[in-house]
């Protein structure tokens, strides 16, 4: 998989939690690529605090809409952890080779992948309704 290299933004709740699963996804003896994509994308990201996280930025648990570029068709999806994904309803792994790519994503940008099998993929995120999870782990914090 290739992601294109537009900026990613991402929280310090989300990047711990994110680089203990790539991490373990690493460790299995036929580990999936995809948990290399997501230390990856982990590894140049700009982390910053729930606090300071732009609404407009995919995050854990984030419900977002995006536009195939090849189909042009305008999906609404939930990004989620491993165990959590369901496609028939939009809800994407992190660790899979789309959710690693979207994670820390904003309105507007653009992205291109090569998924799996080698086809190469373009999406554009059209709008992100906050970062639900990001934020509640803030408040949580500041109790």
């Amino acid at each position: 998989m290739s992601l294109s290299e537009a900026p990613v933004i991402i929280s310090t709740a989300d990047h711990a939690r994110l680089r203990r699963i790539a991490l373990d996804g690493m460790r299995i003896r036929r580990a999936p690529p995809s948990a290399q994509w997501l230390e990856a994308e982990l590894d140049r990201a700009t982390v910053v605090s729930p606090s300071n996280l732009p609404e407009n930025v995919i995050s854990m648990h984030s419900v977002f809409e995006f536009q195939d570029g090849i189909t042009d068709e305008v999906r609404r999806a939930t990004l989620v952890y491993p165990g959590e994904e369901d496609q028939g309803i939009g809800r994407i792994s992190v660790l899979s080779p789309l959710g690693s790519a979207l994670i820390g994503l904003a309105e507007g940008q653009s992205m291109q992948w090569r998924g799996a099998t080698g086809e190469w993929w373009t999406l554009r995120v059209i709008r992100v309704n906050g970062a639900p999870e990001a934020r509640q782990e803030d408040a949580s914090a500041q109790s």
